[in-house]
């Protein structure tokens, strides 16, 4: 075996490999498979008849970041555990890649002593990408539901999946989210009619971030004076998403918190848009409220199918490299994209926003309102890159910033700000799981 940790991915010849370090109760497996591909737990299962698990980002972060794996002789012991080789993989030499700890190091060939496996361990999650944007997604969402649930889709599809309705409340707000002409006038009478409502809005107004100057004495005063129509018809329409369905509580451990993601990708979505030329500037409220909805597919999902959800929460882990959406193509036969898209158009929530959602993670999108695809697509790739929402960190896809018309130093000057203010907009999101 030889090792080498002096060069970069970049700069070397050999396969690019990826490192997976699995546990159970018998102890530690290193799985060793294509930098591309998707690690299949099941098939890890089949292969080692052993229901192997990842371990936690943090315990793989503080494993791979030892000083020691810097160095050959460290690289050399870390090969010595237990290894599972993707069949895929040859012979040829290797630079291998940690994703959580940014581990790097070259590997002329696997050790010739020590416990090895070799099988089929990954597939390629691309694979089923280009027939599923040829069906229409109530279509796919139908097959996924009947595959791997108890339910037969037999009349309107929002009602075989057993979802919670809205509120008459809520209703009102949709209402009046989507009527040009509203305002305060008719949106203060709606929130005072319902107390939770209320009190959440008080909470809202009286938060740190919005920093109001004086006592927030009535709902009057915190909707006209503090947060404004736009501000408290998506705050109430957020609330009321988080109502209709529980968050699941068996999700991929060391990511970002549901609503602190979806505070900081709804507030960073209207400030950019607000740096948009005038001509071309999406509505920043409409663009806020995509933010804050932008994963509400993921909840769905976990409403839809329980018994696979820790399933798809593991392989996510496992493969922190890839778009969710691809994990959930594979495991799933259907995306929190998909499926949050159909639902909020189908509640009758603007087409802006529902586009919006279906379409964040596809930048050549061309269809109407593909600006607010577009603009919920950068926010989410430039807080990836900051450690504050969950998925692969990776470069803006080229073109995206010039197609909606910003200059590079808004965009850094705005989430310079966005940074700034993480604190209290994580305050903030815990005012999303109730008064009190």
């Amino acid at each position: 075996m030889s090792v080498d940790s002096g060069t970069t991915i970049e700069n070397t010849q050999g396969q690019s490999v990826r490192l997976v370090l699995l546990h159970d109760r018998q102890g530690k497996v290193l799985v060793l498979l294509p930098q591309s591909r998707m690690l299949d737990l099941a098939a890890v299962a089949k292969q080692l008849g052993r229901d192997l698990q990842p371990v936690r980002v943090e315990d793989a972060q503080r494993f791979f970041a030892q000083p020691g794996l810097q160095t050959a002789a460290g690289q050399a012991q870390l090969l010595s555990l237990p290894l599972l080789v993707d069949a895929g993989l040859s012979a040829e030499p290797m630079v291998c890649r940690e994703f959580h700890s940014g581990l790097r190091f070259e590997l002329s060939q696997l050790p010739q002593d020590g416990q090895i496996s070799r099988g089929p361990i990954s597939c390629n999650p691309t694979a089923h990408a280009g027939v599923m944007a040829e069906v229409d997604d109530a279509v796919v969402i139908t097959r996924a539901v009947e595959r791997f649930t108890t339910l037969r889709v037999q009349q309107r599809l929002e009602d075989t999946l057993g979802l919670p309705g809205l509120s008459q409340t809520m209703r009102k707000i949709v209402m009046l989210r989507s009527d040009p002409d509203a305002g305060v006038d008719e949106l203060v009478p709606v929130v005072k009619l319902d107390p939770s409502l209320s009190a959440q809005v008080m909470g809202w107004a009286a938060s740190p971030y919005y920093a109001a100057p004086g006592r927030v004495r009535s709902i009057e005063d915190a909707v006209i004076r503090v947060l404004g129509f736009d501000l408290v018809i998506n705050l109430a329409l957020g609330v009321a998403m988080g109502q209709v369905l529980r968050l699941p509580e068996d999700t991929p451990r060391g990511t970002v918190p549901y609503w602190e993601q979806a505070v900081y990708t709804a507030t960073l979505s209207e400030k950019l848009a607000r740096c948009i030329p005038l001509e071309q500037r999406p509505r920043p409220g409409l663009a806020y409220l995509a933010g804050l909805l932008h994963n509400f597919g993921y909840v769905v999902l976990g409403h839809l199918f329980p018994p696979h959800f820790s399933r798809l929460s593991r392989q996510i882990e496992a493969n922190p490299h890839l778009e969710p959406s691809l994990i959930e193509q594979e495991v799933l036969h259907v995306t929190r994209e998909q499926i949050g898209g159909w639902l909020l158009d189908s509640w009758k929530l603007p087409a802006e926003v529902s586009v919006a959602v279906r379409y964040q993670h596809a930048p050549d999108f061309e269809g109407e309102h593909a600006e607010y695809a577009s603009l919920l697509c950068l926010a989410s790739r430039l807080l990836r890159q900051q450690g504050m929402s969950a998925g692969p960190a990776g470069e803006l896809p080229e073109g995206l910033v010039q197609s909606l018309g910003l200059k590079r130093t808004d965009i850094d000057q705005t989430l310079a700000a966005l940074k700034a203010d993480a604190e209290s907009l994580s305050q903030l999101s815990d005012l999303f799981s109730g008064p009190g």
